[in-house]
């Protein structure tokens, strides 16, 4: 599942790229072929096709993008824990009660079982 929406988030990239690159940045664009009046789709709606086609393709990735990162946390593919490899590591580097201490320090009394036991 999170394969096909990593086709679309692909896809939807592609078309917004190509839908940012016919507008002209002045307002132009490929509306500025149209110099008919007459013509079926004229300047004004097809600027605003595009507006709105850039619009809806950035929403669409931005959403497909929430979902693909959803769907992986709950499948396991997301950020994984520690191997127990790496745990076995952290406390092998775990500092132990042998080490020496400074010249001229001493070092703290150890906790002593209280008279009486339990």
């Amino acid at each position: 599942m999170v394969a096909i929406i990593s086709i679309l988030i692909f896809i939807s990239c592609c078309l917004l790229v190509l839908a940012v690159l016919i507008q002209n940045p002045k307002g132009g664009g490929l509306a500025s072929g149209f110099q008919a009046g007459s013509q079926v789709m004229g300047v004004r709606r097809t600027a605003d096709f595009l507006e709105k086609a850039t619009w809806t393709l950035a929403v669409a990735i931005l959403v497909l993008s929430v979902v693909s990162t959803t769907l992986s946390k709950s499948q396991g593919t997301g950020t994984e824990t520690e191997s127990s490899a790496t745990k076995d590591k952290a406390t092998d580097m775990e500092p132990t009660n042998n080490a020496v201490p400074a010249p001229g320090v001493t070092p703290p009394p150890t906790a002593q079982p209280a008279p009486g036991g339990n």
